[in-house]
């Protein structure tokens, strides 16, 4: 097919420079009309979002005084799947008559812009304020279109509302589930410009402020202090302003996003985003189904116990015969199986089995506590191994053939992780097939492959997939990871230098 183009081209080379040559008139013309056309401030739209470049860009920024630029590249498969609700944002805020517009920038064609706002990946969005070009603002919101509209609506107005007296704070602390009030003496102090921060950045929760004494009295307050109402389990949470070191707004954030959780939630489809989004570093589960009230009943215990981890571990209820169902083979589990009790460590997925069958508070706490201090060791899945899993030229390891294959100190072993559906490990399969079926016969050297899905190992996380580890012969449990070309000969050549690719 190359040979067929360049030959096409040959012929036609000629061809279009004589039609060039007889309308070098009309050609130059048009050319003159699309370079007009191109240096034009004129500001185009493609799905309700305005189309700029480095001739428009100033313009826009002058006719609205907030806009969201979203700098794409055309190849970015993120960018085209946001790209539906980005206009979808774009219409709403017009319906909503909002000032503020969205706006594109194509990075990859618009080098002069993507250099001067530092743009390094994409999708980056900025946002734009009262034509500042100096100092745009990170978009920091959801990438769905109600989480744009929400982020560039608070942007839009106060951040906060301003609660006058008593009755008007009533009011806004009773309309919704959470809400969240500043209490500042002084509403231009520092402490009090760190809350308005964080309410422009937190778009899922109401913010109100107030600085009368009236109102500082109804809330039993006598000093600066953030408050939290929600019309469930505690009711009220107060974060007082630290005298010496004011309000931190990163911590201030995580308090507001920890404490506006249940303290137990259900795992859904509607409230996975909070529970993985939180980052609580450890999560407790109680896997029960529904439909029986006896194990229903088990949340009860399961609730008291979490108020004593609030904000170190989530308590997550997990039904197995709903949509729980889905997170079941991550944990090795079965229907059958509930009600049972896992804890896992979010930053490795090391998971840990509550072994008693008493679901008391105090069972639970105790156990929590005892993972936390380090005096559980983690259960971990392991398949069983295939009859001929050492017969095969790529060895078939599972968690409980690992240990001793892996740092036999007489081999050299080349093993692969990976997930069943990883389309980048089914890419490489039959590339590893064949380096096995080349070193079968070697006489210490082992290739060998380990469901990472389906096996776990205690001092080993895997975190993509496929992800290639070499365990040189010898003393140490020594371990390199691999990170070049993933072919058959860069394979060899790895494994022939002992573990590392030659110099050229």
């Amino acid at each position: 097919l190359v040979w067929v183009l360049v030959l096409s081209l040959a012929w036609l080379g000629p061809v279009l420079g004589a039609e060039e040559e007889e309308n070098g008139e009309v050609a130059t013309a048009e050319e003159e009309e699309e370079e007009e056309e191109v240096l034009s401030d004129e500001l185009k739209e493609e799905d309700g979002v305005l189309v700029l470049h480095e001739h428009n860009f100033a313009r826009a920024l002058n006719e609205h005084n907030l806009l969201l630029v979203e700098f794409y590249a055309p190849w970015c498969g993120h960018c085209r799947r946001l790209a539906p609700a980005y206009a979808e944002a774009a219409a709403t805020l017009r319906d909503k008559d909002s000032p503020a517009r969205l706006g594109k920038v194509d990075a990859t064609v618009q080098t002069a812009l993507a250099t001067e706002f530092g743009i390094s990946s994409y999708p980056t969005l900025k946002l734009f304020r009262d034509g500042n070009r100096t100092h745009p603002f990170a978009y920091t919101g959801r990438m769905d279109a109600k989480g744009i509209v929400s982020w560039v609506q608070r942007r839009a107005g106060p951040s906060a509302t301003l609660l006058q007296d008593p009755d008007t704070a009533a009011a806004f602390v009773g309309s919704q589930d959470v809400v969240v009030v500043g209490f500042f003496k002084d509403l231009e102090s520092e402490a009090a410009q760190v809350f308005h921060e964080v309410a422009g950045n937190v778009v899922d929760m109401t913010f109100g402020v107030a600085d009368a004494a009236e109102v500082f009295e109804a809330y039993g307050l006598s000093a600066d202090t953030v408050c939290l109402f929600k019309k469930f389990d505690e009711g009220r949470e107060d974060f007082p302003v630290d005298t010496e070191r004011g309000l931190d707004a990163a911590e201030l954030t995580q308090l507001l996003h920890i404490h506006r959780l249940k303290l137990v939630m259900e795992f859904t489809q509607e409230t996975s985003d909070d529970i993985f989004g939180v980052k609580i570093p450890h999560h407790m589960l109680l896997f029960v189904n529904k439909s029986s009230s006896e194990q229903l009943s088990l949340r009860d215990g399961f609730q008291t116990a979490a108020s004593s981890f609030r904000g170190k571990v989530l308590f997550v209820m997990v039904d197995v015969a709903g949509y729980g169902a889905e997170v079941l083979p991550f944990f090795g589990m079965t229907p059958s199986e509930a009600p049972t009790l896992r804890l896992v460590k979010m930053d490795n997925n090391r998971k840990y089995q509550m072994e008693q069958d008493v679901f008391s508070d105090v069972a639970i706490r105790s156990f929590v506590q005892a993972v936390l201090d380090g005096k559980v060791k983690p259960r971990l899945l392991s398949a069983e191994p295939p009859e001929d899993w050492d017969s095969r030229p790529v060895k078939v390891l599972v968690g409980k053939t690992f240990e001793k294959v892996a740092f036999d100190e007489t081999k050299n072993v080349f093993v692969k992780f990976y997930a069943p559906w990883c389309s980048h490990c089914q890419a490489m399969a039959a590339a590893w097939e064949e380096l096995g079926e080349r070193y079968k016969d070697h006489e210490n050297i082992v290739i060998a492959e380990l469901d990472a899905m389906a096996n776990e190992l205690e001092n080993i996380t895997i975190s993509g997939f496929p992800t290639l580890h070499y365990f040189p012969a010898g003393p140490g449990r020594k371990m390199i990871e691999y990170k070049n070309k993933r072919d058959v000969e860069t394979f060899s050549k790895f494994l022939e230098n002992g573990g590392k690719l030659p110099e050229e």
